[in-house]
């Protein structure tokens, strides 16, 4: 190849060298490549109703009022058998509303999307499990059963909110008022028994959220602050938690007027 092209004359070598890379650039434009574009979700207020039904129910236990609202945050993101072309991923990285991850990231690699909704669903239902365990436990009650029901919602990234919400119907703010203080909270973040909260990823794209349902609060776990900053919207207060109680407390100071809140 390099002989015969040492035999052409310079404008015909370059016409020659620049086909295949014609045809790489073409290939990367036009072949689907292994990426997810995420943007902000849906979110749901666990004090409310989700498609005609409450979203938490609780028997054998007397249930308040509640005023306020306690929204849980979701991304959207291209489903695993979906075709992401370079201009969609240009896209994604030059605008604040979206955000490119590997698919693999996303979704396990391999898997049938029925086996990542069977998944996702798992998760969903470990987390409400979870969720109710915490909350009945920080508030030391017993004999009180707990439903959860949130549809087209998958992976245990609502775990806090759930908690929090149950707290609320059942004890408020421990002395008559609302945990909310009748303000719209949203928030993320996973819930284990013990009622240690987890990172979930996405933040960024769920304080959005947030913001855009009407929420000024946004609970995120404390190892994410930083992502959480990075999109911020004007308007919504960041308040980090590690743990169930430390919500919880850090809601009831921010209801009372307290200068206790921690901030990122």
């Amino acid at each position: 190849m390099l002989s015969r092209l040492s035999r052409l004359s310079r404008p015909k070598a370059v016409a020659v060298c620049a086909v295949p890379v014609v045809a790489l650039l073409a290939t990367a434009v036009f072949a689907p490549l292994p990426f997810s574009v995420a943007q902000p979700g849906m979110t749901a207020n666990v004090l409310g109703e989700n498609q005609g039904d409450a979203v938490i129910t609780i028997s054998g236990a007397a249930t308040r009022k509640t005023t306020g609202q306690l929204r849980m945050t979701t991304i959207e993101a291209t489903g695993p058998d979906a075709d992401v072309f370079l201009g969609d991923v240009l896209d994604g990285w030059f605008r604040t509303d979206r955000a490119v991850m590997p698919r693999d990231s996303v979704y396990p690699s391999g898997n049938s999307v029925k086996e990542i909704e069977q998944h996702n669903a798992a998760e969903m239902q470990q987390s409400q499990d979870t969720a109710a365990q915490a909350a009945l436990s920080y508030l030391n009650e017993k004999n009180v059963k707990v439903t959860l029901k949130l549809a087209d919602v998958g992976g245990p990234s609502a775990g806090l909110l759930f908690s929090l919400g149950i707290i609320d119907k059942l004890d408020g703010d421990g002395s008559g008022g609302d945990l909310t203080g009748g303000r719209t909270i949203a928030g993320t973040g996973t819930i284990d028994a013990n009622g240690k909260v987890g990172a979930v990823g996405g933040v960024a794209l769920k304080t959005q959220a947030a913001r855009r349902d009407g929420a000024t609060v946004f609970l995120v776990p404390k190892a994410e602050c930083a992502d959480a900053k990075s999109e911020l919207p004007k308007g919504l207060r960041l308040v980090p938690v590690t743990t169930l109680k430390g919500a919880v407390d850090a809601l009831t100071n921010l209801e009372k007027g307290k200068d206790s809140v921690p901030a990122c």
